[in-house]
């Protein structure tokens, strides 16, 4: 089963990058939050030839208000705004209500109804099936990264997906 799926969704970076880390991220996890700017990082140094997609895994187990941010992100997209809420959320985990994304949606120009809701629901088969997929590849917690297809094991810092960055364009020569 190949991870990158639709390659066109929630791409940061060249979407012709020769080499894509996916991760399997929860917008209320505070190890994602941590994880972006270095997964940011990669792809801004890489000049192109990096790119990050993002898929949804929210932990609504732990994290009650993850499954609402995921398709407030969702509602983003649709709008060409899925980074600036998820760096938006990322900035200011502690505040994920609604009243929360009603605000972030008003600060970026959406219509409040359309992040949260009954209009919002529009998306979830969207989330559903990043979580499915996640399940599926037994993605368990987050975030969980793969670089082209391979599982990255440990914590994520810059050496070490600059290392599994290097080991993709090494399998590609």
């Amino acid at each position: 089963m190949t991870v990158t799926g639709d390659p066109a969704r929630h791409v940061y970076g060249d979407s012709a990058a020769a080499v894509t880390i996916v991760e399997f991220g929860d917008l209320e996890c505070p190890h994602c939050r941590a994880a972006a700017p270095v997964l940011r990082a990669v792809v801004d140094e890489s000049g192109g030839r990096v790119r990050l997609v993002w898929r949804h895994f929210p932990l609504f187990e732990v994290h009650p208000h993850a499954l609402t941010a995921a398709l407030a992100a969702e509602a983003f997209a649709v709008h060409g705004q899925f980074w600036a809420l998820h760096d938006a959320v990322f900035a200011d985990q502690a505040h994920l209500t609604d009243p929360d994304l009603r605000r972030h949606a008003r600060a970026a120009g959406i219509e409040p109804d359309e992040v949260v809701g009954e209009l919002a629901q529009r998306h979830a088969a969207a989330v559903e099936a990043d979580y499915l997929a996640g399940l599926a590849l037994d993605v368990r917690g987050t975030p969980t990264l793969f670089v082209d297809d391979v599982r990255y094991v440990g914590d994520v810092t810059l050496a070490g997906v600059r290392a599994a960055v290097a080991q993709a364009y090494a399998a590609r020569a």
